[in-house]
């Protein structure tokens, strides 16, 4: 039985290549979702953003691509490839493309 069942296993992957960078559009893409973890692959194309909002765990953002603006609580952090940033469960935050990005997004919740 296979845990993170949406992607391959045993292979290596770049993952950018598991989620396209498409003009003016979010994409998602997710691999693992469960009540306590949740994994998703995201692109934002330039200018495009996930309004505010906020979640019911720690979530994890790494950024895999491009350039990120990450709004916590009122605060702007802007991230490029290579990096994350962990946002508190129920804090409030937005994301915005200052260049197009893909990122994985990984949600850990109370069990």
């Amino acid at each position: 039985m296979s845990l993170i069942d949406k992607i391959d296993h045993a292979k290596v992957l770049k993952l950018t290549d598991q989620i396209p960078l498409d003009e003016d559009q979010v994409n998602s893409r997710t691999l693992v979702q469960r009540d306590d973890l949740s994994m998703t692959l995201f692109s934002i194309a330039t200018d495009q953003e996930i309004g505010g909002h906020s979640a019911q765990g720690d979530a994890m953002v790494n950024v895999l691509s491009g350039i990120a603006e990450v709004t916590i609580e009122g605060t702007v952090y802007r991230l490029t490839a290579g990096q994350s940033i962990v946002i508190p469960k129920d804090a409030r935050h937005s994301l915005y493309a200052v260049e197009g990005f893909q990122m994985l997004l990984v949600v850990v919740k109370p069990a």
